[in-house]
């Protein structure tokens, strides 16, 4: 058996060729034998910019393989404003966006750099930074801008930055074999130990994608058709095209996406001088590459059964190209006819620095699909191929592999001045077989989707739905992938599911579909809503045991807190829903059960990632608050809600009316019941409870039938009245001589309505003063709201009472778990997908156990058209100078409008609102630096760039300008 142990798979892969978008329907084409390259008419070469006098010359073929949309670049995805977005070569835009596609498509977010990713970049020479270099009246700071942006020395390392890659970047050119020898350097990198994963990746783009000049005894075919191996070839086609592959070790495929195919062998050479000249090709050269790539994999070349040549079309080239193959294979023991060739430079074009890698796609292609196109254009084989037997056949029409097992292929790429390259490639290893899907009643997933922008997030779940409904994969593997395998950005959106079809489904009629944008500023404040008694009901804790990771070992731990019987009874109560309710309905266990489950699902949304900026409990749900703010440790809190529930139990029995009405009419009843009802809580400007002996209170009740709503509440006891006051003292009792420890959260205090700040020292005299006195629950609220205007409440706990509070109080609330029934519509899943959707840090890695990789739709890139106006291409008769700012202050001048011309012309956007940030909008300290050199030119100012920076709005700094204006300048100042 072969070693294995520097073998490398390809886990993913993006491209964007001539011809269809969408990967099956190119792959299609090709089996069919079409060609993929465009015949321009006048028309559409006049609106590229094509000079009539060019391509009405006679030698003009004006043929390409031509992409789509090649100058649009989705600048907002990667934080690059629109002007930079002009100043970078288009090529090296589309390199960016396959590198981002590719990862996503190998299961990797591109922003989450766990493992060191290489980069190795190839470009084509750039004709956009020829374009715009070549006008004479070229401003010096665009000169220097647009060096770097088209620049290849820089094209790695700006992928590197903008994903934030910490492997080695580096730019590889030598010519048309460019990018499959950096195929060959990324796995020596990876062999050698120096990065962990490897993205290549390359494009060529000409600058129009137009045709080309038809030069005598040149490489460029004559009639804009290209016929490898074929006795009418005459050369070659232009096209264009970006494509990268990820690569990982084969040894570490288990984490990853299952691969395309397995890189087995590989060699890079070049011809010396052994050959005619430094343009022409050599057999030696091409032979001994094929040669050392088929000795490094330990391969037979008998066990090849396909080979993706150069193929150009030329009369020199392929005769070379021919006899050197069928030379090393004929050597090796490869049987006469045994390797069908390949070409797709005669279906998409030659895309130069780009070719190699595009030969590399089709490769993996034929041995994933088992079938192995014709070579497009194909009539009769070459004579000066020679009339003897080879190794070697040219397919003229869609055949089934009929090589050896496993499938081999080779990949060949030869450049202008002699550097070759050849990769051996084996097809996929088997995958193991998927679980199966999820069926409905399994456990809930949580299925998330980003993108920058609403109409992107559209395109995305529309995407996914196509294939899900094509492939129904496990729903696990399904969420896992999502929510490992892709960048979490601004606007996104989630459903819970119970399938993948249930997902497809929800996504397709926007049903359950939660949608939301994060904050640019960060995750809002998060408050903790902690309920009291009367949200019990039996088997609550259900949802919260399935749905919510942690949230068991939280439970049994609170539950050792107890004394065994007491835990035995909660235990019960919380897991059985056919628990008598009447049973939980008795506060010695109501209160242990509730404080058990807030408590758990409190410290399992920590572990989640969800730390509350603030915690409010209501009545018992205070002790829980307590506990989370540090005030009482874990099993001090127990102790007291055992003492607080035993208590409380011996108490007279009672009852409590929750009433619609104001503070005033609620003192009003109370008057009237004389003295037999009190206020219990005062929860908002219009919600009060009233509570005392239980034949008041139906009385009550029955006279408002009709007046004011009102309704009873699921307790046994007159809470918060004199009938709990012997209570009280056996609180008073227990706490004596005992100490807090200071707040650690902002806490609300019920007896006042205040917050408690970090640091403040509570004393424990609280809590059973707190159990006779009114619940000032809605002045907590507001306190809230005060310390944090823009905060977002979650109801840890059974039932949405709380979240109506806070809602009626001004704050934005989810609910833990509103109701009893386990649908996917409800429950903690859903409450984390709400809460993920709006930009709170929730950690939904950590939501279900790991899942399988799948190759799923990648993010749509779709942003809009970016060329320099000094790369335009319609023809340009005169060209007058670029504007400049104006020198000195002119009269009337207004800094505000100055800011906002610098951020125009620096940032590229065409209409910047106050609140715009700088940072966000793509500038950085190079930006700041030319702004501010900018403004010092037109205002008689000195600008600290420390303090431009800072200053970080549109808005803001405007306001520095017009404060330095206003001041007096140094001598009046010294005067």
């Amino acid at each position: 058996m072969r070693d294995r142990s520097l073998d490398v798979a390809v886990t993913g892969l993006n491209a964007r060729f001539p011809g269809p978008d969408a990967p099956e329907k190119w792959w299609a084409a090709l089996c069919a034998g079409e060609v993929l390259t465009s015949r321009l008419t006048p028309s559409e070469l006049l609106a590229m910019g094509v000079p009539r006098e060019v391509f009405t010359d006679p030698s003009y073929v004006p043929v390409r393989g031509r992409i789509a949309d090649g100058e649009r670049f989705d600048a907002e995805m990667f934080g690059i404003s629109p002007r930079e977005a002009e100043l970078i070569d288009p090529q090296h835009r589309l390199m960016l966006e396959a590198t981002w596609s590719a990862l996503e498509d190998a299961g990797c977010n591109p922003l989450q750099d766990r493992l060191r990713t290489a980069v190795f970049a190839s470009a084509s020479p750039s004709q956009y930074l020829a374009r715009i270099t070549s006008r004479p009246d070229l401003d010096g700071e665009v000169l220097e801008r647009v060096t770097v942006g088209a620049g290849r020395d820089f094209m790695a390392g700006r992928i590197a930055y903008r994903l934030g890659l910490r492997g080695p970047a580096l730019g590889v050119l030598t010519a048309c074999s460019s990018s499959l020898v950096a195929v060959h350097l990324a796995v020596q990198a990876l062999n050698n130990g120096d990065c962990d994963q490897a993205v290549v990746v390359a494009a060529s783009l000409g600058w129009p994608q137009a045709g080309y000049r038809h030069v005598r005894g040149g490489i460029m075919s004559v009639d804009g058709v290209c016929r490898p191996f074929d006795a009418q070839a005459t050369g070659i086609v232009g096209g264009s095209g970006a494509v990268a592959v990820v690569l990982r070790p084969y040894r570490d495929i288990r984490g990853s996406a299952p691969s395309y195919g397995v890189i087995v062998g590989s060699a890079v050479n070049n011809d010396g001088s052994a050959k005619a000249g430094f343009n022409a090709p050599s057999a030696q050269g091409q032979a001994a590459v094929i040669r050392a790539a088929l000795r490094a994999g330990d391969i037979p070349a008998a066990s090849l059964g396909y080979l993706e040549t150069h193929g150009t079309g030329t009369h020199v080239g392929d005769p070379i190209e021919w006899a050197a193959a069928s030379t090393v294979l004929r050597e090796a023991g490869a049987p006469d006819g045994g390797v069908a060739v390949g070409a797709v430079k005669a279906n998409i074009g030659h895309l130069d620095a780009a070719a190699g890698l595009a030969g590399l796609v089709k490769a993996l292609l034929v041995l994933q699909h088992g079938q192995i196109p014709p070579v497009a254009n194909f009539d009769r084989l070459n004579p000066l191929l020679g009339d003897g037997p080879s190794p070697l056949r040219v397919p003229a029409r869609l055949e089934p592999w009929a090589g050896p097992s496993p499938r081999r292929a080779g990949v060949s790429s030869f450049g202008i001045g002699g550097t070759n390259a050849h990769v051996v490639v084996e097809q996929a290893p088997p995958v193991q077989a998927p679980a199966g899907q999820s069926m409905d009643g399994e456990r809930p997933q949580v299925v998330v989707l980003s993108a920058p922008r609403p109409a992107a997030l559209d395109r995305a779940a529309a995407r996914l739905v196509e294939h899900l409904d094509q492939t129904g994969p496990a729903l696990a593997d399904l969420a896992f992938t999502l929510r490992t395998g892709r960048a979490v950005l601004a606007d996104r959106l989630a459903v819970v599911a119970r399938s993948s079809s249930q997902a497809a489904q929800a996504l397709r009629d926007g049903d359950r579909v939660l949608r939301g944008r994060a904050p640019a500023g960060g995750p809002r404040p998060l408050v903790f809503l902690l309920p009291g008694q009367g949200a019990q009901r039996p088997g609550m804790a259900l949802p919260f045991l399935e749905q919510l990771p942690g949230f068991a070992e939280a439970l049994r731990d609170c539950l050792d807190h107890f004394d065994r019987a007491l835990a035995t009874r909660v235990e019960a109560a919380l897991r059985d829903p056919g628990f008598p309710d009447d049973e939980l309905r008795t506060t010695a266990l109501t209160q242990p059960a509730l404080f058990a489950l807030e408590y758990s699902a409190a410290r399992a949304l920590g572990e989640l990632g969800l730390r509350p900026a603030a915690v409010a409990g209501h009545s018992l749900g205070e002790v829980t608050a307590a506990c989370l703010a540090g005030v009482l440790e874990l099993e001090s809190a127990a102790e007291l809600v055992a003492v607080r529930a035993r208590a409380m139990q011996e108490c007279p029995p009672g009852g409590m009316l929750a009433v619609t009405c104001d503070e005033e009419q609620a003192q009003a009843l109370v008057r009237d019941s004389g003295g037999r009802l009190e206020i219990a809580a005062s929860n908002g400007t219009v919600h009060h409870v009233l509570s005392g002996d239980t034949e008041a209170v139906q009385a009550l009740e029955h006279h408002l039938a009709g007046r004011l709503p009102a309704r009873l509440l699921n307790t046994t006891h007159a809470f918060h009245s004199r009938l709990i006051e012997p209570a009280v003292q056996a609180l008073r009792d227990h706490l004596a001589g005992r100490r807090g420890g200071p707040v650690t959260v902002p806490m609300v205090t019920n007896l006042d309505g205040g917050l408690l700040e970090p640091g403040d020292e509570v004393p424990l005299d609280l809590f059973a003063a707190g159990a006779r006195a009114t619940v000032r629950f809605g002045d907590g609220l507001r306190a809230v709201l005060r310390r944090f205007p823009d905060a977002v409440a979650v109801e840890v706990g059974p039932g949405q009472a709380l979240s109506g509070m806070a809602v009626a109080a001004g704050i934005e609330a989810v609910q833990l778990a509103p109701g009893g029934r386990r649908q996917p519509g409800e429950g903690p899943a859903t409450a984390l997908a709400a809460l993920w959707v709006h930009g709170q840090p929730v950690d939904l890695t950590a939501y279900a156990p790991a899942g399988r990789l799948l190759h799923l739709p990648v993010s749509p890139l779709q942003g809009e058209r970016h060329v320099a106006p000094e790369a335009a291409l319609a023809p340009q008769e005169t060209a007058g100078p670029l504007p400049a700012p104006p020198e000195g202050a002119a009269p009337g001048l207004r800094p505000a409008d100055e800011v906002v011309a610098g951020w125009r012309e620096l940032l590229g956007h065409p209409d910047p609102q106050p609140d715009a940030d700088f940072v966000e909008q793509g500038g950085d300290s190079l930006t700041v630096i030319r702004l501010a050199r900018r403004l010092e030119k037109v205002f008689p100012v000195e600008i600290e760039l420390g303090d431009l920076m800072a200053a970080r709005t549109l808005g803001e700094q405007i306001s520095l300008v017009e404060r330095l204006m206003a001041a007096p300048d140094k001598e009046d100042s010294d005067d």
